[in-house]
């Protein structure tokens, strides 16, 4: 194996490593990203279902006859 091979394959390999970590930044990012969102979507469905189990209670004088 000659000098130039050797150069070669070590830049190769160094483009590669440096490829390999910014995928793995990437990806790290994008699990806290999905962490959040999960996060945020509990929230949503505990507001939705504590509004659906509440409810509005109507009166009589509040509520409208079915002809309106």
């Amino acid at each position: 194996m000659n000098e130039e091979t050797l150069e070669r394959l070590e830049l190769k390999l160094a483009y590669m490593e440096r490829a390999n970590q910014d995928l793995s930044d990437v990806v790290y990012r994008q699990q806290r990203e999905i962490a959040a969102l999960r996060d945020q979507i509990a929230a949503l469905v505990s507001r939705v279902e504590s509004m659906r189990t509440e409810g509005q209670q109507y009166t009589a004088e509040q509520e409208r006859p079915p002809h309106y």
